[in-house]
């Protein structure tokens, strides 16, 4: 099936006319917003977004691709996945779909089969399917346990490199934060991050070392200049309360990085008085959160001839309203921690809306994986619609949020530099001879 924006004019200079953009996520225009969407022509030359402007008020004499109040998004930032575990389900899969079931098949895996080749191929297959789908921005976690944390950084860095002109790519350090008792171990990993331009990150988990291990992790990144994005209180445990301590050792050592917590399932199990103190805690230590909703309703309550009884997923609306930097984005994709997914962005935007319940209104929901991610990854040059920013843009048939939300969109049209990209994904027969059919 094709439609009539399939092709836009084959022009240095051109419009995307009658367009409908969410307004979350374009800078300088102030239309005013129906449902948070608002129309608009978007004038593009070299490769550019040259102006946003009233539908109509675009040059007559320019190309012109209407439409038809087609809408029209930025790229998209993934700003928390896996990479170097992507697509292993074939040949380790969750034999329970829990979390230690995960924990075990991924530690076997690792130790296995994760060669400089087998991580590279697995992670290139990952970004050619983000690309296709319309991401321009990654942050990928990486196991980096030794010495794995030396063969996957250096796959990582040729990985940015080779893509730097299609997706831009940020990788953090994953390990256990006990594993920082080994002095030479953790001088080591931190070396390695910082001459490779990562962050540092790491596992928390609830003990009384935790605290000493926090202050530990702020100066290392202080003294090397690295931000921190740490996997927290991925658990239905409402004792966990990490997220507290970090905002807390954020605070006591007055740390001036940028910090960001991923997953925070166990706030929503702790009783009101109680969240609310963290999330103001949270919010007053600058903390940005990113929720994963697709992967912790998989893990998430998990138990044999049991239904779950919760979502999994983080206090988001009231992290949001304390003033908390929040996203949601992708996680882990067909490995033993999510069994699912393809890093599209659009699928979990819309899988997002329906777990946390971003609708009534969606105003604002566009943010979420589009300015709000790029903001907290520092990169407020992506995921927006603005005069002079490149013309990096998905474009969908869909109208409103009822027809964009209810389809699949798989009909969508990429952009890059205003320019039509290739959207074939690539063949899971590639990856036969890696990890088995």
């Amino acid at each position: 099936m094709t439609h009539s924006f399939i092709s836009p004019p084959n022009a240095g200079r051109f419009v995307l006319s009658n367009a409908t953009l969410p307004a979350a996520a374009v800078t300088g225009y102030g239309a005013p917003a129906a449902e948070g969407l608002v129309k608009a022509d978007i004038v593009i030359t070299d490769g550019m977004i040259a102006a946003v402007l009233p539908p109509g008020g675009a040059p007559a004499e320019l190309a012109k691709s209407d439409l038809r109040e087609s809408m029209v998004w930025p790229c998209f930032t993934d700003m928390h996945t896996h990479l170097d575990k992507g697509h292993i389900w074939p040949r380790s899969a969750n034999p329970d779909g829990t979390f230690p079931g995960a924990l075990e098949a991924v530690r076997a895996d690792r130790e296995a089969n994760w060669s400089a080749g087998d991580v590279k191929k697995r992670m290139e297959f990952s970004l050619r399917s983000a690309y296709a789908h319309g991401t321009s921005l990654i942050r990928t976690h990486l196991d980096s346990l030794a010495p794995q944390h030396r063969i996957s950084f250096e796959v990582f860095t040729e990985m940015r490199e080779a893509w730097k002109d299609r997706i831009a790519l940020q990788a953090v350090a994953l390990f256990p934060m006990e594993n920082m008792a080994d002095a030479a171990y953790f001088a080591d990993l931190v070396a390695v991050v910082r001459d490779k331009g990562g962050l540092i990150g790491g596992v928390t988990r609830m003990s009384s070392d935790l605290g000493s291990q926090l202050d530990t992790l702020f100066r290392a990144a202080a003294d090397n200049g690295l931000d921190v994005d740490l996997h927290v209180d991925e658990t239905d445990d409402p004792g966990a309360e990490s997220l507290k301590a970090i905002a807390e050792a954020v605070l006591r050592n007055r740390f001036e990085g940028k910090v960001t917590a991923g997953h925070c399932c166990s706030l929503a199990r702790h009783d009101e008085e109680t969240a609310k103190r963290t999330v103001a805690l949270v919010a007053e230590a600058g903390v940005a959160v990113v929720s994963l909703p697709m992967c912790n309703m998989y893990l998430q309550d998990r138990y044999p001839s049991r239904t779950p009884r919760w979502r999994g997923v983080t206090l988001f609306k009231e992290l949001a309203a304390a003033g908390v930097a929040t996203a949601v984005a992708s996680d882990n994709t067909r490995d033993p921690f999510y069994a699912y997914g393809d890093l599209d962005p659009v699928e979990v935007f819309r899988e997002a809306v329906r777990i946390l319940h971003l609708d009534h209104p969606l105003d604002t929901a566009a943010r979420v994986v589009t300015t709000s991610p790029a903001d907290i990854l520092g990169r407020p040059d992506k995921g927006r619609i603005a005069a002079g920013a490149s013309a990096d843009l998905v474009l969908f048939s869909a109208r409103c949020w009822s027809e964009f939300l209810s389809r699949p969109q798989s009909d969508r049209v990429v952009l890059r530099r205003g320019k039509v990209i290739d959207r074939s994904l690539p063949d899971y027969r590639e990856l036969d001879n890696l990890v088995g059919a």
